[in-house]
């Protein structure tokens, strides 16, 4: 039997509906890091009351550098999954850009936006 070269229109569209979710959790995700970061709620009192203790300030602004860590994180994972959906539509989705194998089922519904099998991977760390 032949080396399957890609993923069937029914099975590609199944890993659609899961980035799909994906990309909507995301974006939600990334619109609350979002409005904390610009303090777009505003119901708090942070730029009004006075700060008695440097300590509290520096803590604060370590978790507002986290925050744009994750934001930024969150972007590049949108950009991923946007990025798998385009393979989709071009039907090359789940082909290793190295090996031009198959990814298995199992790592894209965990990673769906891996373009390398777990073996490419690894082997790119060496």
């Amino acid at each position: 039997m032949a080396e399957k070269t890609r993923y069937t229109d029914s099975e590609l569209e199944e890993f659609r509906e899961i980035i799909n979710e994906k990309l909507r959790l995301a974006r939600r995700d990334q619109s609350a890091m979002m409005k904390q970061l610009m303090n777009a709620d505003g119901n708090d009192v942070d730029d009004t009351s006075p700060t008695y203790k440097a300590l509290e300030e520096g803590s604060a602004s370590q978790s507002k550098e986290d925050l744009v860590q994750m934001a930024n994180r969150q972007q590049k994972f949108i950009q991923g999954l946007e990025a798998a959906l385009v393979r989709i539509e071009n039907k090359t989705y789940g082909i290793d850009r190295i090996t031009g194998e198959l990814i298995p089922k199992e790592r894209l519904r965990a990673v769906p936006h891996a373009t390398l099998s777990v073996a490419s991977k690894n082997a790119r760390k060496k």
